[in-house]
């Protein structure tokens, strides 16, 4: 029997902020010591009072507010009370029913369609900290480190009807949360963790069948495959005529399969009520829209403006897109070189052809040469030495003809390594080109008299002769002629 797949997603976000949920501690999810970073207030002590993380609140309603929330006016936290040993005060600090955001949404383009994914709510907890299991032991360890760190839950409805959607959705929202900058949401460090809720049902259906959360999923890949694994399993459990129960599974990455861990609990199970030592939050409109001033361009925004203003194909903008440092270091190389990229007045212009050539220049040199150092050195572009302005001036005398492309890449990693000036670089290398004809007149004709069988062959039609020749040039001047000026004067010479 044919099923549909329903999906749901549960994301856990750290945010970086540099206290605690409640209380003063730093914000640090890996120092280098277990429970160096407690207090009292995170462990839960007696007679202690939690105050409220401003800037959590604050982060978390402009991530509403970029993914299209309803922004109530009041909000509260609650108590949600379950043990782990882990949790230090036997119960969690979130919100029940009064969440910082409310209903949003998230588009999504997926095989070149473009579907909405609602969002239910995006509530603030507290993470909880950290068990430890060391090999061979009978014991566990905890790390209450964690204990406490601003937790943003955003929960989508039951929208995702395939395993490669979710990836889809979850690598969007991440991009989103990088670029208002609040979290790191490195999935390896668990500052993003996803929960997937899965159920299949008959094609046609409308009731829901028992669901299965798959908890603390740290990949896309781990996330697209318990699914993909979930969709086969809970296929073959139905066709054999077995009904499914509604349980909690982990993911074994070595096995690549879903593990049973424990049933689920219900929301009664955790008998929330609100915290008495927090008191309720009331937002006005004035404070709502100050937070949403803070807002930078998002990613599809963005991707849209350098289409249009700077004339580039809408796979290009992507690669500027995808790292929010990519795409700031890109306009502000081009930026820096508007004394010579002087023809245009706004977005709506059409670029002068001039201006698209160093424009597109610029693009290929940072998405090949400069993402090939940072690569290499596994770096990202926030890290690296060049300066917007070092790199305008490279592409203009790559532009102008002073330095071939050769050459310019050599400049180009002495300026990555010690983050020099290129005219300084070009003039201690000796590599200023060499551009004009007379210049090469003598090693021209040198070329010529030591090789007269590639002249004949020349002359018969056959081009890769004269670029055997051209390439005697550039070696007898160490890459310093510029080629297409070395081929012309070949040419004129030998005919």
């Amino acid at each position: 029997m044919p099923y549909e797949t329903i999906i749901g997603l549960e994301i856990h976000v750290q945010l970086k902020t540099k206290s605690k949920m409640f209380c003063g501690c730093p914000n640090e999810a890996e120092p280098k010591e277990p429970n160096q970073n407690v207090c009292p207030v995170c462990m839960g002590h007696p007679g202690v009072l939690p105050t409220i993380n401003k800037q959590a609140v604050e982060w978390t309603i402009m991530s509403g507010q970029a993914l299209h929330c309803d922004i109530p006016t009041e909000s509260k936290f609650d108590r949600k009370n379950y043990f782990y040993p882990d949790l230090p005060k036997g119960y969690q600090i979130s919100q029940y029913d009064k969440p910082l955001c409310g209903e949003g949404y998230l588009e999504i383009k997926d095989d070149g369609e473009t579907k909405k994914i609602e969002l239910e709510r995006i509530h603030l907890e507290e993470d909880a900290g950290k068990l430890l299991h060391p090999d061979g032991a009978n014991y566990s360890l905890v790390d209450y480190n964690r204990a406490s760190t601003p937790l943003m839950e955003i929960v989508t409805k039951p929208d995702i009807r395939a395993p490669q959607e979710a990836r889809v959705f979850l690598q969007k929202l991440r991009k989103i949360l990088l670029y208002i900058g609040v979290s790191n949401a490195d999935m390896e460090k668990g500052q993003l963790r996803c929960d997937a809720n899965i159920s299949l049902r008959p094609e046609g259906a409308k009731e829901l069948l028992p669901k299965t959360e798959i908890k603390n999923l740290n990949s896309f890949k781990a996330v697209e495959q318990a699914l993909l694994y979930e969709v086969g399993r809970q296929t073959e459990v139905l066709d054999a005529g077995k009904e499914l129960h509604q349980a909690t599974r982990g993911w074994n990455d070595d096995l690549s399969e879903t593990v049973e861990q424990r049933t689920k609990e219900g929301e009664a199970d955790y008998r929330y009520f609100p915290d008495p030592d927090l008191p309720p939050l009331t937002f006005t409109k004035e404070q709502l829209d100050k937070i949403k001033q803070g807002l930078p361009e998002l990613p599809e925004e963005r991707r849209e403006r350098l289409e249009k203003q700077f004339g580039l194909k809408s796979e290009e903008a992507e690669m500027l897109v995808d790292d929010r440092a990519v795409g700031e270091f890109f306009e502000n190389v081009i930026s820096e070189a508007q004394e010579w990229i002087n023809s245009f007045e706004g977005k709506d212009e059409v670029l002068s052809e001039e201006a698209q050539k160093v424009i597109k220049q610029t693009f290929n040199w940072i998405t090949s040469p400069l993402f090939k150092l940072l690569n290499k050195e596994g770096i990202s572009l926030a890290d690296c030495k060049i300066t917007a302005e070092n790199f305008a001036e490279l592409m203009a005398m790559i532009h102008e003809g002073k330095v071939n492309s050769s050459a310019a890449e050599k400049v180009l990693e002495v300026m990555f390594a010690k983050g020099s000036d290129p005219s300084q670089v070009v003039e201690e290398l000796d590599l200023a080109q060499l551009g004009d004809s007379d210049e090469l007149s003598g090693i021209i004709d040198k070329v010529i008299a030591d090789n007269p069988g590639p002249v004949e062959d020349y002359k018969a039609g056959k081009e890769n002769a004269l670029q055997f020749m051209v390439g005697q040039v550039m070696a007898a001047t160490k890459g310093k002629a510029d080629p297409q000026v070395a081929g012309e004067a070949l040419k004129k010479k030998i005919s």
